[in-house]
C-alpha cells in the first residue's frame, strides 16, 4: 500500500504539475498578447504625441518666419534713412540760415525742398523726435554728451539744450537725441 501511495502521490503530483505548467503556458500567451497591445497602444501614443509636438513647431516656425518677414518689410528703410539722416541735418541747418536771409524766394525754396524730403522720409516710417528741453533725461530715447550746472535748482536732471535731433523709424530709435544734462 505505501507503494500504491507514493505511486498515486507521485502520479497526482505530476497531474499537478502539468496542470500548473498549462495555466502558466495559457496564462503566458495572453499575458504576451496584452503586452504586444500595450505595446502597440504605447508606440500609437508616441507617434500622436511626436506628431502634435511637430505640428507645433511647425505653427511656431510659421509665426516666427511671418514676424521676420513683418519685419523686414517694416525696417527696409533702415539703412536708406540712416544715411540721410546727416543730410537732413544739413538742410535743416541750411533752411535755419535762408529764413534769416533777405531774400524771400531762397527761403521759401528752401522750406519746400526740406518739406518734401521730411514727407518722404515720413512715408518710409522715418520721424524726428520731438524737442525734450525741459523734461527729465530718458536713456531709451537720449544720449548724454555732457553735463552743465543747471541754471535752476528745477532743471537738475533734466534736459537743457539738444545738439543733435533723434529719429525713429517704425517706433524703433535709429538715431538718439544727443544733449546736455543739468547736474
Amino acid at each position: 500500500m505505501s507503494e500504491e501511495k507514493t505511486t498515486t502521490d507521485t502520479e497526482l503530483e505530476e497531474t499537478l504539475d502539468q496542470q500548473d505548467q498549462n495555466e502558466k503556458g495559457s496564462a503566458e500567451q495572453p499575458k504576451e498578447e496584452l503586452s504586444r497591445e500595450d505595446q502597440l497602444e504605447k508606440e500609437v501614443a508616441e507617434l500622436k504625441d511626436k506628431q502634435i509636438r511637430l505640428f507645433a513647431e511647425f505653427e511656431n516656425f510659421k509665426k516666427r518666419t511671418a514676424k521676420e518677414r513683418i519685419d523686414l518689410f517694416k525696417n527696409a528703410s533702415l539703412e536708406f534713412c540712416e544715411a540721410m539722416l546727416p543730410v537732413l541735418d544739413d538742410f535743416d541747418r541750411a533752411s535755419q540760415h535762408a529764413e534769416s536771409s533777405s531774400d524771400e524766394d531762397i527761403r521759401k525754396g528752401m522750406e519746400l525742398i526740406h518739406n518734401k524730403i521730411v514727407s518722404i522720409l515720413e512715408l518710409k516710417g522715418l520721424k524726428a523726435m520731438e524737442s525734450s528741453i525741459g523734461n527729465h533725461f530718458d536713456t531709451d530715447l537720449h544720449e548724454a554728451i555732457t553735463q552743465i550746472t543747471a541754471p535752476s535748482e528745477d532743471m537738475k536732471g533734466k534736459i537743457i539744450d539738444e545738439t543733435e535731433k533723434g529719429y525713429m523709424l517704425n517706433d524703433k530709435v535709429i538715431r538718439y537725441t544727443k544733449v546736455v544734462v543739468g547736474k
